[in-house]
Order: structure tokens, then C-alpha cells, then sequence
């Protein structure tokens, strides 16, 4: 790599993009190697051993580098995690005997809990392509209120809307956001 270091003063988003427009893996590289100590550090709680968690961590670059999603991921930390956790998991299901014991107790006792998650992260999932659904203005003001946490008085300042049209921007969003979302997963649900 060059002594270039643009990258760094950019969000994870912002490197999405750049990776998105360029087809360039360098700006994928770049994010990637943002949370790699994090990746390694889920890896090892999971399989008890670094060169198990770095095969790991980097079977996860390799599945990020080639099945990155089309959709945009809004929490790009959050996918990656759940992508490690999810490979870890696996290892340990195929591999029970090399498992650590503590670690397959944690996964019989928590088996309810992991259906749930698994939903919920499914849910979120459809959410997410749901979003894009949205008008732009509901997409907009949805997406800054609950996802990037912004106050109306910055979304306001950002977007030149009123606070009225803030406000209905988002009830709006959100309602249509619901509806949109029943209908996805009912349709996923029927097909089953």
C-alpha cells in the first residue's frame, strides 16, 4: 500500500461507495482492515484458538470481498460481526469434537435465543432493502433519525426541511416503512 492515507478520514459508508462506484477491493480492503482486531477478538471467543480465529477472520474477508451484498448495508460494523460470529458458529457445528465444551454448552442453552436472533437479524435484513422502498425525503429522514441517531433541529439544518415537513417525513416513512415490511416478510412467510 501507498503512504496514502485519504482513506482514513472517511466513514464506513462513504468507503462503501467508493468500493460501489470504482469496483475497486482496495476500498473494501481499507474498511475491512478497520475491524479486523474486532473480527479476530469475536473469532477467538468463539474457537479458543488464534489460528482457528485468524483462518477465521480471514474466510470472512473472503466471503465480504465476494458475496457483498447489492443492497446497501447501513451498519457495515454490525454485518461483519455477525458474519464472523456466524462462520465461528458454524466451525463449531461441524467440528464438535475439536470444540471447546463451554463454548457448544453456550450453544445448546442458547438454541431458542439464536432462532430469535436469527429472525430478528432477518427482519433487519428486510428491513434494510425495505428502506430503499421509501420516497426519498422518508428514506432521507428515516434513515437520519433512527439509524444515524440525528435530532430534528439536525435534520432540519441538513436537509433544508421544515420542522413539519421533518416530522412527517418521518411518521410517514415509518408507517410506510411498516406496511412495506409486513407485506416483504408475510410473502417470505407464505413461501416457505
Amino acid at each position: 500500500m501507498t503512504g496514502d492515507t485519504r482513506h482514513e478520514n472517511l466513514t464506513d459508508e462513504e468507503l462503501l461507495l467508493a468500493y460501489r462506484k470504482s469496483d475497486d477491493n482496495q476500498w473494501l480492503g481499507y474498511l475491512l482492515q478497520r475491524y479486523t482486531a474486532l473480527l479476530l477478538g469475536v473469532a477467538l471467543k468463539y474457537l479458543k484458538d488464534r489460528e482457528l480465529a485468524e483462518d477465521a477472520v480471514q474466510q470472512v474477508f473472503l466471503k465480504a470481498l465476494t458475496h457483498l451484498p447489492k443492497e446497501q448495508i447501513l451498519n457495515f460494523k454490525g454485518w461483519l460481526y455477525i458474519l464472523v460470529r456466524n462462520h465461528c458458529l458454524q466451525q463449531l457445528r461441524d467440528k464438535p469434537g475439536s470444540a471447546d465444551d463451554s463454548a457448544l454448552g453456550q450453544l445448546a442453552v442458547s438454541a431458542d435465543e439464536g432462532e430469535e436472533l436469527i429472525q430478528h437479524e432477518y427482519t433487519l435484513q428486510q428491513m434494510e432493502s425495505c428502506i430503499g422502498l421509501l420516497s426519498i425525503e422518508q428514506r432521507t429522514t428515516i434513515t437520519m433519525f433512527y439509524l444515524q441517531k440525528q435530532s430534528y433541529e439536525q435534520i432540519i439544518s441538513q436537509t433544508g426541511y421544515t420542522f413539519m415537513q421533518v416530522k412527517s417525513f418521518i411518521q410517514n416513512g415509518k408507517r410506510n416503512l411498516k406496511t412495506i415490511l409486513l407485506k416483504k416478510l408475510g410473502s417470505a412467510a407464505n413461501g416457505r
